[in-house]
């Protein structure tokens, strides 16, 4: 495992951000459900593929995260390795909210009415930290920058930071517990995290019921993301675990369909007062629907992808830059698009691939060939000539 490249996981990687740029899309379009600008073609029926994928797709790409770490980490000492993450992910972090967020800060604001039409004095009033009206973005009383799709990068920073103590104890004292964890099989590789995220449901979970985003107040999320990042870590170099999910991935697909559907009748079959664990059961459903996903995606990502594919390496590279525009594409299209009443069919589909053909170009023709633009978006300052078997490539955010 560790004399060879994991393929597999650099096409887990596109195939989860790949998923997120079609939910951010379909954000625009999908009824009763909040967002920064919304089309007036709304549809219900996007509720069903969003729920499918909604428990699951941000701890995927947690795990996906602590995956690529456990690769590049015994190539750094602790200081090298913090001043990586730092230049890999607040840097691109601090350009993205300055200046890709800020179109979809001023489109949100100028559709509630709240900010007169004018980009270029909108942008300077965000730029010199100048108060907006409360509800202008986010709904805080005082605005000033936020950070909206790119959240996932301050997170993956602090949780890479916290594991440099945790990975130099798991190297040394605590390696009973990181072996312990990768020798994990069959049911168990289901039962334990499941019995972990039931314990967050429990306790922490009830003091803190909404995934904000807001980093100081999401000790859920951060308990749930931190883990998954964690548990990416512990598994990545271990070959019979990867064996042993690409063995179960019947079993694990089956499994989550059926939970996904009971996920979908759990009010009805267990009601929260039926009795006196039922919220518990409850618990059980829809943390077994989300890790039972993430195993199925990963046990047929290690059984089908076991090459290297042509457009696999520009792909990897890609998805920093691809992640970090594919929003604001998203929002200015959108808005200027819905303007044309060009129907529910044209307006999505051009919204669509104007999101993908904007990346696409902005990356190619722009990103990858500026040096003073690659590290603003994840990007290493020169193209790299070669790649060291057995790690990941460092153009992603995950790494």
């Amino acid at each position: 495992m560790n004399s060879e490249r994991r393929h597999d996981i650099d096409a887990l990687r596109v195939f989860a951000f790949s998923l997120l740029i079609l939910y951010h899309v379909a954000m625009f379009y999908v009824a009763d459900w909040g967002w920064h600008v919304k089309s007036s073609y709304q549809a219900g029926w996007l509720q069903f593929p969003m729920v499918l994928i909604n428990q699951w797709r941000m701890s995927l790409l947690f795990i996906i995260s602590g995956l690529a770490i456990s690769f590049v980490w015994p190539r750094y000492t602790p200081g090298r390795f913090a001043l990586k993450r730092l230049l890999r992910l607040l840097l691109p972090l601090l350009f993205g909210m300055a200046f890709i967020v800020a179109p979809q800060c001023y489109y949100e604001a100028l559709g509630k009415g709240l900010i007169e039409p004018g980009y270029g004095r909108f942008l300077l009033q965000y730029l010199t930290f100048q108060d907006f009206p409360g509800d202008a973005w986010g709904g805080e009383e005082i605005i000033v920058w936020t950070w909206n799709h790119l959240w996932y990068l301050a997170y993956v920073l602090f949780y890479s930071l916290l594991l440099i103590p945790v990975a130099m104890l798991l190297d040394g004292p605590l390696q009973r517990v990181r072996s312990g964890f990768q020798s994990l099989r069959g049911f168990w590789i289901f039962a334990v995290p499941v019995a972990v995220l039931m314990v967050y449901g429990a306790f922490i979970y009830p003091k803190f019921p909404y995934i904000s985003h807001a980093f100081m107040d999401d000790w859920y999320a951060h308990a749930m993301y931190g883990t998954f990042f964690l548990m990416g870590y512990l598994i990545g170099r271990d070959e019979g675990f990867w064996c042993d999910l690409s063995r179960m991935r019947w079993v694990t697909l089956v499994g989550a369909m059926i939970f996904f559907a009971l996920y979908m009748m759990r009010d009805t079959l267990v009601p929260g007062d039926a009795f006196p664990l039922a919220d518990r059961l409850q618990s059980l459903i829809i943390y077994s629907n989300r890790w039972l996903w993430i195993l199925a995606v990963f046990g047929w990502g290690h059984h089908l992808v076991t090459r290297p594919y042509a457009w696999l390496t520009y792909a990897t590279e890609a998805v920093y830059p691809w992640y970090i525009l594919h929003q604001t594409i998203t929002v200015v299209l959108g808005v200027h698009l819905a303007k044309l009443s060009l129907g529910p069919v044209v307006e999505p589909l051009l919204v669509l691939g104007g999101t993908i053909a904007g990346c696409l170009l902005l990356h190619e023709f722009l990103i990858r060939r500026t040096p003073v633009l690659r590290p603003l978006f994840g990007l290493a300052a020169r193209a790299s000539t070669s790649r060291q078997a057995g790690t990941q490539p460092q153009t992603s955010p995950s790494q």
